[in-house]
C-alpha cells in the first residue's frame, strides 16, 4: 500500500492518495481544487487515479473531487447518508455510497462508515491493506475526529443558517464517537484538517494519531455523558467565516470544472482609474505599510500572506469580477494567486495590475491617498475627550479579554455588513490586536466613503503595553 498526505496551509486542509502497488490503482480522499498535484504524485509512484471520494460536503474549501474525476476518468464516489436537504445535486455523475459499503482499489479495501454529527452526510473510510492484513490500519476521518479535537456540529446553523441543527448535530456526533470508539487501539487517525482550521476549536498541528492516543488525550473521548459533551463541543467554537455558506452551496451543487489554473490578463495602468470610478472591486495586495503610505482611493488592501485567503473570503463578493494589484507579475506568482483564490471559489479574476501602476498613475497626476497612523498616546487623549469613534475589529474572544474604553466592537469579517453603524461625521480610529486587521478595515471603510479614518499603530497590544486603561465587557 502506498500512502501520501497532501497538506494545504492556506486552509489547514489535508487530503490523501492511497494506492495499490500491485495493480497500479489509487484512490484520492478529500481532494482540493489543485488536482494536478494528485495526478503527478500518482504518476511518480507508478499509479493512476482510478477512484475519487470525499468524506462530506465541505464548508471551508471548494472540493476538487469533481474536477479530479473529470481530469482522470476516475470513478467518483459520493455519500448517500443524511437527509434529503444535504444530498449532492450532481450525484448522477458518481456512485452513491452508504454505511457498510466497500470500495476496492486493487488490494486496498476502503470500508464506508457513517459518522454524522459534523454534517448529516459525513462518512469515514476504514483502510485495509488486504495483501498484508485482514483488519484496518487507518481511518480517514475527514472532519469527524481530528488530532486533539472533533469536528464542530454547529456549522449548518451558524454558517449555513439552518436553524435548530446545532444541538441535534452535537448529540448525533456523540453517538458517532461512541460507535467509532469500539475500533482497535492501533487504528491510525488520518484527519482532514490541522491546526488553524475553523472546523474545530483545538486541532493539533500533529498530522496523524491513533485511536488509542485520542482515547487518552482528546477531550471529546474524556467526557462521560452526552449532555456534558453537547455543552463542551458547542462552547468556544470560532466564528465561521461568511464564505463557508457559499462553499457549502457550491460543493453541494457541484464546483465548476476549471481544467487547470490559468493566469488572468495583465491590464494596462490606464484602466485602473476608470475601473475604480465605476465601483469595480480592485484589491491591492501590497503590504499594509506600503498601502498606507500611498494607494489609489477606492481600492481594498488585503496583503498577500498566510491570512490572504481567509480575508478575501470574508470581504470580497462572489459573482463579481475581481481585479488585483500585485508586486510580482511572474506567471508562477500569478497562477499561485489564482490557485489560492480558486480554493474558496473565486474564479472570476478579470485582470491583474502591476504594483508600479500606482506610482505611474501618480506621476501622471492621479491623486494617491494615505491611511494616517495614530499612536496610543494620541488615541488616549481622544478617548478621554470622546472625540474619535474607536472601532475594534478583533474577534469576539479577543474583545471578551478586554478592550479600549468606549470602543465599538465589529469583527473585521462583518464590517461590510455593518457599515451603517460607522458614523460618517466623526473621525474613526480602527484598531485590532497588532495592526494588520485594522489596516484592512481602514481600506474597507475608506472605500465605503468614510474618509476621516486612521489606524492605531501597534493595535491593542501597544495600548496594553503602555499601561493604558482596559475595559472588560459587562457580564451577561
Amino acid at each position: 500500500m502506498i500512502v501520501q498526505r497532501f497538506y494545504e496551509p492556506t486552509s489547514a486542509q489535508a487530503s490523501y492518495l492511497i494506492g495499490c502497488a500491485a495493480t497500479g490503482e489509487a484512490i484520492v480522499i478529500d481532494p482540493n481544487r489543485d488536482v494536478e498535484r494528485y495526478i503527478e504524485a500518482a504518476a511518480r509512484e507508478g499509479l493512476a487515479v482510478t477512484h475519487v471520494t470525499e468524506t462530506h460536503i465541505h464548508a471551508d474549501f471548494l472540493s476538487g473531487a469533481r474536477e479530479l474525476a473529470a481530469r482522470t476518468g476516475a470513478r467518483l464516489y459520493l455519500s448517500d447518508e443524511g437527509d434529503q436537504d444535504w444530498k449532492y445535486a450532481f450525484a448522477a455523475e458518481g456512485t452513491l455510497i452508504r454505511h457498510g459499503d466497500r470500495i476496492k482499489v486493487g488490494n486496498i479495501l476502503v470500508d464506508v462508515v457513517a459518522t454524522p454529527g459534523h454534517t448529516p452526510e459525513h462518512i469515514t473510510f476504514l483502510i485495509t491493506d488486504s495483501a498484508a492484513a485482514d483488519r484496518p490500519i487507518a481511518a480517514a476521518t475527514g472532519d469527524f475526529v481530528f488530532v486533539g479535537d472533533v469536528g464542530r456540529p454547529d456549522l449548518l446553523e451558524r454558517a449555513a443558517n439552518i436553524k435548530g441543527t446545532m444541538e441535534k448535530g452535537a448529540r448525533v456526533l456523540w453517538k458517532s464517537l461512541q460507535a467509532f470508539n469500539r475500533n482497535e487501539e492501533w487504528l491510525q487517525i488520518w484527519p482532514g484538517h490541522g491546526a488553524g482550521s475553523a472546523c474545530g476549536k483545538g486541532i493539533s498541528a500533529v498530522p496523524y494519531s491513533t485511536l488509542g492516543y485520542e482515547r487518552r488525550f482528546n477531550w471529546a473521548f474524556q467526557v462521560k455523558t452526552e449532555d456534558a459533551f453537547v455543552t463542551s463541543v458547542l462552547a468556544g467554537q470560532p466564528e465561521p467565516p461568511k464564505y463557508f455558506a457559499m462553499m457549502k452551496h457550491l460543493n453541494k451543487v457541484g464546483p465548476r470544472v476549471l481544467g487547470g489554473f490559468h493566469a488572468p490578463p495583465r491590464l494596462d495602468d490606464h484602466r485602473l482609474p476608470s475601473l475604480l470610478a465605476t465601483g469595480a472591486i480592485v484589491v491591492d495586495t501590497r503590504p499594509a505599510g506600503v498601502y498606507a503610505a500611498a494607494h489609489l482611493p477606492g481600492t481594498i488592501n488585503i496583503p498577500l500572506g498566510g491570512s490572504f485567503v481567509t480575508w478575501a473570503g470574508w470581504l470580497l463578493p462572489y459573482q463579481t469580477d475581481l481585479h488585483f494589484i500585485v508586486d510580482d507579475l511572474t506567471e508562477g506568482s500569478i497562477v499561485e494567486l489564482v490557485r489560492q483564490l480558486a480554493f474558496i471559489g473565486f474564479d472570476q479574476i478579470a485582470g491583474i495590475f502591476e504594483a508600479r501602476a500606482v506610482q505611474h498613475l501618480a506621476e501622471r497626476g492621479a491623486h494617491l491617498a494615505t491611511v494616517p497612523q495614530v499612536t496610543v498616546d494620541e488615541l488616549a487623549t481622544e478617548v478621554k475627550s470622546r472625540e474619535a469613534f474607536v472601532l475594534d475589529v478583533r474577534s469576539a474572544s479577543e474583545w471578551q479579554g478586554g478592550h479600549i474604553p468606549s470602543a465599538t466592537h465589529i469583527p473585521l469579517g462583518y464590517l461590510t455588513d455593518r457599515l451603517a453603524e460607522i458614523p460618517a461625521d466623526r473621525p474613526v480610529v480602527v484598531q485590532c490586536q497588532a495592526g494588520a486587521r485594522s489596516a484592512i478595515a481602514a481600506s474597507v471603510l475608506r472605500r465605503a466613503g468614510r474618509t476621516n479614518v486612521r489606524n492605531l499603530a501597534g493595535g491593542f497590544a501597544s495600548w496594553q503595553g503602555a499601561g493604558l486603561p482596559v475595559e472588560m465587557p459587562a457580564a451577561s
